[in-house]
């Protein structure tokens, strides 16, 4: 009998402790360690915390966000903590902290930007921006290879295959998330990018995760506008230099468009060194 068959499904990722602490559930369990968590909820979990202190200056739409990981992040308890850096009329700049105990596992930036209608001209080059290859409905069902050995990041999302195959090069996935980040609350579109954006280097795979590690040391997301709806699509490819170090990179699409790209940068080594 496998973990995730033996114990029953966590409610959520996280569970709120207070206003800035959470415990983190087994549903952000990564691949990578059994103690450690997909960075994707993490990110996610931070992102939240940096939508809630920009709608307070009436910035709606996160243009931008940065994480650099540290360390791993245990799943445990964690806190995080969001700095004001500079507001002005129409962008606001953001730092944050995610903390595990008294380290600091991971720390972030953040640009915030205030949402106004704009009317732009009619046949602008390269518009109307491309769709994903296929629709979420159009896509067969996929798994991760590493699904079903414990209760994890595989459990909280749902993924089908747009184009490609799963961990074996260039691939287009959807994800959708099947239970909330934070315990009774619904998902923002944002919370939902970053919980997908971070596997861009794991669904264009073109290395064996059981004899090689290429873990992402930090994700950076670029969104041209608000996503829109439950399902958020990676078009992924990963790129690898001869010297250890990589690059994964994501077009971003909802199923209205394309919306932006993700970023990460690999540290590549062989699991026998």
């Amino acid at each position: 009998m496998t973990d995730s068959q033996a114990k029953p499904t966590p409610a959520a990722a996280y569970a709120a402790l207070d206003a800035r602490g959470y415990r983190s559930s087994a549903l952000t369990r990564g691949p990578w360690h059994p103690e450690h968590q997909h960075a994707g909820p993490p990110i996610a979990l931070v992102c939240r915390a940096v939508e809630q202190a920009a709608r307070e200056h009436g910035l709606t739409h996160i243009a931008r966000l940065t994480a650099n990981l540290l360390r791993p992040v245990p799943i445990g308890d964690l806190i995080v903590e969001v700095m004001t850096d500079y507001v002005g009329r129409n962008a606001g700049h953001f730092s944050a902290h995610l903390m595990a105990g008294d380290k600091d596992v991971a720390r972030f930036t953040a640009l915030a930007q205030r949402e106004s209608h704009c009317d732009l001209p009619d046949a602008l080059e390269g518009h109307p921006l491309p769709m994903a290859p296929l629709a979420p409905e159009a896509s067969p069902q996929a798994h991760f290879p590493f699904a079903g050995k414990h209760v994890g990041y595989a459990d909280l999302v749902e993924t089908r295959i747009a184009r490609g195959t799963f961990w074996k090069g260039p691939c287009a996935v959807w994800f959708r998330m099947r239970h909330p980040l934070v315990e009774g609350e619904a998902p923002s579109a944002y919370q939902r990018v970053a919980v997908a954006a971070d596997s861009g280097n794991g669904v264009s795979a073109i290395l064996d995760y059981r004899r090689y590690i290429f873990v992402n040391s930090d994700l950076t997301i670029n969104l041209l506008r608000r996503p829109v709806g439950e399902w958020i699509c990676l078009d992924a490819r990963t790129c690898l230099g001869s010297d250890g170090s990589g690059l994964a990179e994501s077009a971003l699409y909802d199923t209205h468009g394309f919306i932006g790209r993700a970023t990460q940068s690999l540290a590549v080594r062989s699991r026998s060194s």
